[in-house]
């Protein structure tokens, strides 16, 4: 919203060509800014252990705000993006994951079918690999395919018998949560937006 009201005011104003000024300074006075930053630090908390995440998200969670600090005076940086902390399969215990039980839990193509998602079918593809054969030769192989799971939308599937696997994409289940732009261990994959304003559409919400 912020964004459509400065790109509305920088039309009205005749400065359609020129960067949306307007936007950052918005974004920067709004209750989402503030709300990110206070947010800032959740996840990296927890790779130091439940315990000290535990404590320390419910300081800056709740006993800051309640001292009226809204962001937390230190910040907690990453030593290695995450697609580089993924491990070898060969290393992790293998995870039996049960079926889903309609009442719970659910299939990803039956919650995919909820979110209304829809991409024109002749649009040019918005999910593409820089190489094709890096899914077998190296994610599969070394990683077991974590494209398969990883993904909510069931984008990524790997087909045909075993040795003479290939990487399907079904890019119209894509709910654009990015995870695989995030995720993939080797940055194969482009994720760009799809032509049309495709994607979820949930009506409900």
């Amino acid at each position: 919203m912020l964004a459509a009201e400065a790109a509305f005011a920088a039309l009205g104003e005749g400065r359609a060509r020129d960067e949306l000024a307007a936007y950052p300074a918005a974004f920067e006075a709004s209750w989402l800014h503030a709300e990110l930053l206070q947010a800032k630090n959740f996840k990296q908390w927890f790779k130091k252990g439940r315990r000290v995440a535990t404590v320390m998200t419910g300081i800056e969670q709740w006993l800051l705000p309640k001292l009226g600090i809204r962001n937390p005076p230190w910040t907690l940086h990453r030593e290695k993006p995450d697609y580089a902390c993924l491990q070898p399969a060969a290393t992790q215990p293998k995870i039996e994951y049960p079926k889903p039980d309609g009442v719970l839990t659910f299939d990803r193509l039956s919650s995919v079918f909820l979110s209304s998602t829809h991409h024109d079918e002749n649009q040019p593809a918005h999910l593409t690999l820089k190489n094709p054969a890096i899914p077998v030769e190296v994610n599969l192989k070394e990683y077991a395919g974590p494209e398969a799971r990883y993904c909510p939308a069931g984008v990524y599937e790997y087909v045909g018998e075993a040795g003479s696997e290939r990487l399907q994409i079904n890019a119209a289940n894509c709910v654009h949560c990015k995870t695989c732009d995030i995720k993939d261990p080797t940055q194969n994959i482009v994720w760009v937006a799809p032509q049309g304003g495709g994607g979820p559409n949930y009506q409900n919400m």
